[in-house]
């Protein structure tokens, strides 16, 4: 080969050594970090496992629906970005340890629960899974979060202040039917909101006397002691009642309706589907709220951060609903 063909020769080998923008030297190094870089990307494509656990089948399938709907709005297409085990025990409480088991086998990567009471039991199958509730009554009264601002552990969520909320309801009934003079508010007492109940009865207390209205508390520790509290009730010749939020509550919702309905007893709940399911009227969180609060607190968790460092948020937004047709 000639001189001025080698050096041709050389200078077509640089050419092609700019054009793939690479030295020999950078070449071995991206060779030796492929095995670091392509689980990265894989992981980055593994599609992530949403579970989601409630106990009443149709409240469950609600809460499912509008987390999914959340979820859609922050870009998680089910089937592409993630995929959605949900499950309900249908109001069957023996039978939540073993679905909570069944979910985790499934690996999640995160499990959301409808309320305290699926979030204690996925808390004794569970250290390491995250969790996320909708529905948080007092969970540092309940030893479940170290506080508000850093849970710490595997436990974050949404508490829709619905016991901090009685003095409002009693405010709003006054309003509504200034004929009230006496009220009794039925209550479900729950030792991990034991202090949360006593200062709320406080308040509430203070706002009675405001209002010229007597308050008297009757409680309820299971369903065949309702019968015997709406005697008392009755007896006590109360004409308002206040209703507070409680898992034993809600699952007797029809029955107390009901009962202040053929009493013709003015009666103000604590959320939204009392009314709907024939009372008077009710106040308390707003219902699309906790979805989307706590679907951000999913997408967070996906994004790698740790509920421990997410804090429990609070309700911002209320809702008062008057059913015209029970007012009538």
């Amino acid at each position: 080969m000639t001189s001025s063909a080698r050096q041709a020769d050389g200078r077509q080998k640089r050419s092609e050594r700019r054009l793939l923008g690479i030295s020999f030297p950078a070449f071995i190094l991206c060779v030796l970090l492929l095995p670091l870089v392509f689980p990265a990307l894989a992981q980055e494509n593994k599609v992530a496992k949403v579970g989601f656990i409630g106990v009443r089948p149709d409240a469950a399938k609600y809460s499912a629906k509008f987390i999914l709907h959340e979820l859609q709005k922050l870009g998680y297409i089910e089937g592409q970005a993630f995929t959605f085990e949900y499950r309900s025990a249908d109001n069957q409480l023996d039978r939540l340890p073993a679905i909570v088991d069944e979910l985790i086998r499934l690996k999640l990567n995160v499990l959301i629960t409808a309320a305290t009471r699926e979030l204690v039991v996925a808390t004794k199958a569970t250290k390491d899974l995250p969790l996320v509730s909708l529905n948080l009554g007092d969970p540092v009264a309940s030893g479940l979060v170290q506080s508000l601002t850093r849970p710490g552990g595997n436990i974050t969520g949404f508490t829709p202040l619905s016991v901090e909320l009685t003095s409002k309801r009693l405010e709003l009934l006054k309003e509504t039917v200034p004929g009230v003079s006496q009220a009794a508010v039925l209550v479900h007492p729950l030792p991990t909101s034991a202090d949360t109940w006593k200062q709320s009865w406080k308040d509430s207390q203070v706002v009675a006397t405001r209002l010229g209205l007597e308050i008297r508390s009757f409680e309820i520790n299971a369903e065949n002691e309702l019968t015997g509290t709406f005697k008392k009730i009755l007896n006590a010749r109360t004409n308002g009642l206040v209703v507070t939020l409680s898992p034993l509550i809600n699952s007797l919702q029809r029955k107390i309706v009901e009962f202040a309905m053929i009493h013709q007893v003015p009666a103000i709940y604590p959320r939204w589907d009392f009314a709907e399911s024939g009372g008077l009227m009710s106040y308390g969180a707003d219902r699309n709220e906790p979805y989307a609060r706590v679907a951000v607190m999913v997408d967070k968790i996906l994004k790698g951060a740790k509920p421990a460092d997410l804090p429990i948020e609070q309700a911002t937004k209320f809702e008062l609903i008057i059913n015209l047709k029970a007012a009538k």
